[in-house]
């Protein structure tokens, strides 16, 4: 064996044993692990050194935890040093670790907390909840589990400041409860930002209140189970009641839920593609007449001949003049509901063929955005 083979199996070996005795994920930037372990005991106290609503929402995310897991009861205390759990956000900025990091210290009697922002604080109790004993994430009271944590000295920061994750509801819709299950679990591994992907060809989820055919008929479709794009169309009969969406009033719901946890939303508006739940609403919007209905599973797009040939235009006319009365309703509805600075428009797979020429007369396709292109 190599002396690099060598070197490798116990560098390994030492990254298994640290994984199983201390694990984070994802692995913070520095972990020291110390002797002995703080032990959690009924009516402790996170202090917290400001009065900062942010701050108190990541003592109350703690402790809303431990005492759903443990039934251990918790309070916040505008004593730190009188506190088992020492939260502060120090005065004078700490740049190695920026906006998002923390130094996390437990000792045998105490846990202190530092961050420069309320963010650095939330990610640090997602660290400390890590290190607690896995039934941690139980959501009712587990006995006969010794609630401790082993004594260590981390320090840690993102590496990307941008850390998200894609939610598609379109082509399955999720109810507004479980969106906020998804966040929970984003949060979990410190991811910041929710692609919440509304549109597709599948469906149309956000309410859009100048045009409410959006919802009463691009978010629903005929049911189907089995593989997707191989599926029979649906009849002319058939009940279309597969699906839902999300009223403006749930989207503010959402954004509120997951702003509280430091995550941004960024919702996705399929267009020109990707758009047959919009057509189907208003097929006034394509360039080629007809009749359609939002997309059940039946094939689309013929991906074995070259260019893609679309089967049916599921395309929003960009040589349609009218097609941005309704472009520009749907994003002044749309921005005004999620204040961030982006919003997702993927302009992307527009397959042209004889199905859809009548979308592009008259259209010049700029280079930088060709047909077929992503």
């Amino acid at each position: 064996m190599s002396k690099f083979s060598i070197v490798f199996f116990l560098l390994l070996s030492f990254t298994q044993v640290w994984s199983q005795d201390i694990a984070v994920i994802p692995q913070p930037v520095s972990l020291q692990p110390q002797n002995g372990n703080f032990v959690l005991k009924d009516g402790f106290s996170v202090g917290i050194s400001a009065s900062n609503a942010e701050a108190k929402r990541a003592a109350d995310y703690l402790i809303n935890k431990i005492s759903q897991a443990s039934g251990l009861k918790g309070s916040v205390s505008s004593k730190i040093n009188g506190s088992v759990f020492r939260f502060r956000l120090v005065s004078t900025k700490n740049k190695e670790i920026g906006s998002e990091g923390y130094l996390l210290n437990v000792y045998p009697d105490s846990v202190s907390l530092v961050a420069n922002e309320a963010s650095g604080l939330f990610y640090g109790v997602q660290t400390l909840l890590q290190l607690l004993p896995k039934e941690i994430e139980s959501k009712k009271i587990v006995s006969g589990v010794s609630w401790t944590i082993p004594c260590v000295s981390i320090k840690d920061y993102p590496r990307f400041a941008w850390r998200g994750m894609m939610l598609d509801v379109a082509r399955h819709f999720f109810t507004k409860e479980q969106v906020k299950q998804f966040i929970d679990e984003m949060v979990r591994y410190k991811y910041n930002r929710l692609h919440w992907h509304l549109t597709d060809d599948e469906g149309w989820r956000i309410e859009i209140k100048s045009l409410p055919k959006l919802t009463q008929v691009g978010a629903w479709r005929a049911e189907r189970v089995g593989l997707w794009a191989e599926m029979s169309p649906p009849t002319p009969d058939e009940p279309r009641n597969y699906g839902g969406y999300y009223t403006q009033e749930d989207i503010r719901e959402v954004v509120k839920y997951a702003k509280d946890n430091f995550v941004e939303v960024i919702p996705e508006i399929d267009m020109p593609g990707h758009s047959l739940a919009f057509v189907a609403s208003y097929p006034e919007i394509s360039g080629t007449p007809g009749n359609y209905s939002v997309n059940s599973g039946e094939k689309l797009i013929d991906w074995s001949l070259p260019g893609h040939p679309a089967l049916i235009d599921n395309t929003i006319s960009p040589a349609n003049e009218s097609a941005y009365e309704y472009i520009d309703k749907v994003m002044t509805e749309v921005a005004q509901l999620f204040p961030y600075n982006y919003i997702h428009l993927p302009l992307r797979s527009v397959s042209k063929s004889e199905k859809n020429v009548g979308s592009f007369d008259g259209f010049q396709v700029p280079s930088e955005f060709p047909c077929g292109a992503t």
